[in-house]
């Protein structure tokens, strides 16, 4: 892992910012989703991207009652 050297504070809120620097070169837009995991005793923050929960495809997927579904596999559960 990579360290930044940036440090930020927790707001009363539990909130914190992601400096605009990091945003920029990781693409991070506002109103993104973010995944949030932990590992031990780190938080991990990775952007979350629209999945198939069937292939775990991300080209073409629309939303299907809450869940990700790739045309491909939409297709093949109307066969």
């Amino acid at each position: 892992m990579k360290s930044t050297g940036i440090i930020r504070k927790v707001d009363d809120l539990g909130r914190i910012v992601l400096p605009v620097e990091l945003r920029r070169s990781l693409g991070i837009e506002e109103r993104d989703p973010l995944e949030i995991f932990v590992e031990e005793d780190q938080i991990i923050l990775r952007k979350s991207s629209v999945v198939c929960v069937f292939c775990g495809t991300e080209d073409n997927v629309s939303d299907f009652k809450g869940k990700g579904i790739c045309d491909s596999c939409r297709a093949s559960l109307h066969s």
